[in-house]
């Protein structure tokens, strides 16, 4: 990070004691740390003390021009290399989803460029609540990125998710941010997410758990390191990553053809989407009406998808799978790695807390055709596709 500008955001929550250590930390490692807290903020920490660590000016007041030569706010816009808000609260959140800038942060924020990063800490229900976590996938949808908080006793009292991701953690996301930015530039990826839809008739259809989060953070992931995305995706409520080439599917023949018609061009291909195995073998043009006694619905197999992929794939092409399992994980991602003509696999027990479909979080083994076999902890599932992109990369570069 040397060299590297950072404009740091302090709002107002307890966790603002925390920046200290955030400022101190960065700034030992080479960047300059221009720091810019609420009046809110300053009521937990004193600006002295962020000022003293950053050897730099603390700004407040949009109006408390230090420099008469420039405009502050526009200024620190311009020379930022990266935005961090740390700790964010649920009101800057909100006005910074709505274009709202009434204060030094706010103003500041709507003429950056660079890249932006919110780390948000807040009481557990606030963190929870709808409006909240809208304001996040806003964020989100324009590439903000955000660094999760922890689960843990929060200040209040509570026990939950929304406590300040610890200051290492923070330091850590931005300087692997600078480290593996643009690293996957000319490459295309092929990326599957979601659960498919395997219609009854017009009013029913079978389908399962999955939500979309892990496809989904692998796009965000390749994105931000500079790669392409076509991103074939099943029904989800997930916002689109930026830039990402969306195409929606709904059944696994619709995902089948999709990702046929762009395989050829994908350097890397990561199917992540959880596709029907089976699809019932009569659609009802009509809701069908509730009889008495049983209602028994013949099934039929669906198109192995990664199964055909591993057969047409060129040797240039890498290709990953999943494996969700909820017993012999490792034996059954073997046989599937080498039935399928993997490159890696990506084993999960999806029986585990913290791991498989729904949640914002993974516990995975990953497995190679020259097998190798790497464990990784509990983590969320953007930071675990990085992670696992960082062995691709290796593996591209032979």
């Amino acid at each position: 990070m040397k060299g590297k500008t950072i404009l740091l955001g302090v709002t107002g929550g307890i966790a603002a004691y925390k920046a200290a250590t955030i400022v101190s930390q960065l700034t030992k490692k080479g960047a300059e740390v221009q720091v810019i807290m609420t009046e809110s903020a300053t009521k937990f920490i004193t600006p002295l003390t962020l000022q003293t660590l950053s050897r730099n000016n603390v700004f407040i007041d949009t109006f408390d021009e230090k420099n008469p030569e420039v405009v502050s706010h526009i200024d620190l816009a311009d020379r930022a290399d990266l935005v961090l808000i740390a700790p964010a609260t649920a009101n800057v959140i909100g006005k910074l989803a709505h274009g709202i800038a009434d204060d030094m942060l706010t103003t500041t924020i709507l003429a950056v460029q660079s890249p932006i990063f919110i780390a948000p800490a807040m009481n557990v229900h606030m963190y929870e609540h709808p409006a909240v976590q809208q304001n996040i996938q806003i964020l989100k949808s324009r590439g903000v990125r955000f660094i999760e908080p922890n689960a843990g006793l929060l200040a209040c009292g509570y026990v939950g998710k929304g406590r300040l991701a610890e200051p290492e953690e923070i330091v850590q996301a931005i300087e692997s941010f600078f480290q593996r930015n643009q690293d996957f530039k000319g490459k295309t990826f092929l990326i599957t997410a979601g659960a498919t839809r395997e219609k009854i008739d017009p009013v029913r259809f079978f389908t399962n758990r999955s939500s979309g989060k892990m496809g989904y953070a692998f796009a965000e992931a390749v994105l931000e390191r500079g790669g392409k995305v076509s991103l074939v995706s099943g029904k989800t409520s997930l916002p689109v990553p930026p830039n990402a080439e969306l195409i929606s599917v709904e059944s696994a023949e619709e995902m089948y053809q999709a990702v046929m018609s762009q395989l050829e061009k994908a350097d890397v291909i990561i199917k992540a989407a959880a596709v029907a195995d089976y699809r019932p073998k009569i659609v009802y043009d009509q809701k069908f009406k509730k009889t008495e006694g049983e209602w028994l619905i013949e099934m039929e197999r669906t198109k192995d998808i990664a199964l055909e992929i591993g057969q047409r794939k060129k040797e240039n092409q890498f290709f990953i799978g999943f494996a969700a399992e909820s017993e012999d994980v490792i034996e059954r991602a073997k046989k599937k790695l080498k039935k399928k003509n993997m490159d890696m696999i990506i084993a999960n027990h999806i029986l585990l807390e913290g791991a498989g479909f729904e949640g914002d979080t993974n516990i995975v083994t990953v497995l190679t055709k020259e097998g190798e076999q790497m464990d990784y902890p509990m983590m969320s599932k953007k930071e675990l596709a990085h992670q696992i992109l960082n062995q691709v990369k290796l593996r591209l570069e032979g």
